[in-house]
């Protein structure tokens, strides 16, 4: 897939959280709390407040999930292109468009599309900026994975517990976690059936779930088999990143 392209839809998946949410496919089995690798900013002279942040490699390394927390019904959406200065990465978030939020606090996913000239085997200072503001710094990781096939799943840590998996398909049907359990050396990570009534689109689109896999993870790498929702991984997708 090219860079162009990915840039295209990573803005589009930025609000498909939204989407899924109100369609019934919330995130499901999250991690409460974020604190590994992310520090909360400085209170800025600005209505947005100052919140903890987290980010994952995802993609290959070519795009990072960022992680704020906020009404899970509501996920902020990318506003234009980050900006890059070195190894620092800049984005701006702009409040979803959505009405109606659930008055909840919990961590959702913004799918960023890095530019070109982003090195993944460098060190990445996150500044998050606009509808919510923190700092995230994610390691390098340390080897350059392949970059995935169009449309093939993909994942990252956020923190020592949590992990952010990209998957295709109706942007108004995220998959939403129903179990995970221990797999051998891998983690399986089932999603949930969508209800028989629920209307999905017919787009193919990259949607971001959040699930807490800290107690099934053990130590060293870990793959993930992902299974039901109606998605298609027919190997193990390694979690990017450390913990």
């Amino acid at each position: 897939m090219s860079r162009h392209r990915l840039s295209l839809i990573g803005m589009v998946g930025a609000g498909l959280v939204v989407a899924g949410a109100l369609a019934g496919c919330a995130t499901g089995a999250s991690s409460p709390s974020m604190s590994e690798g992310m520090t909360s900013s400085p209170d800025a002279e600005t209505s947005a407040p100052s919140v903890e942040v987290g980010a994952a490699w995802v993609d290959g390394g070519r795009s990072i999930a960022v992680v704020t927390t906020g009404s899970s019904s509501c996920p902020p959406v990318l506003s234009g292109q980050p900006s890059v200065a070195g190894d620092a990465v800049t984005v701006q978030l702009a409040e979803s468009a959505q009405q109606e939020c659930t008055r909840d606090m919990a961590p959702r996913a913004t799918l960023v599309a890095l530019p070109a000239g982003v090195d993944p085997s460098k060190n990445l200072a996150v500044t998050v900026t606009g509808a919510a503001q923190g700092e995230a710094n994610l390691a390098g990781l340390a080897t350059a994975p392949a970059a995935p096939a169009e449309f093939s799943p993909s994942a990252g840590w956020v923190d020592d517990s949590l992990v952010a998996i990209v998957t295709y398909g109706s942007s108004t049907c995220v998959p939403s976690v129903e179990a995970v359990t221990a797999a051998g050396s891998d983690v399986a990570v089932r999603f949930a059936t969508p209800p028989a009534d629920q209307i999905c689109t017919m787009d193919i689109a990259p949607r971001v779930t959040l699930a807490d896999i800290g107690r099934e993870a053990g130590s060293g790498a870990v793959s993930l088999v992902l299974s039901g929702g109606g998605v298609e991984a027919s190997t193990p997708i390694p979690v990017l990143g450390t913990r």
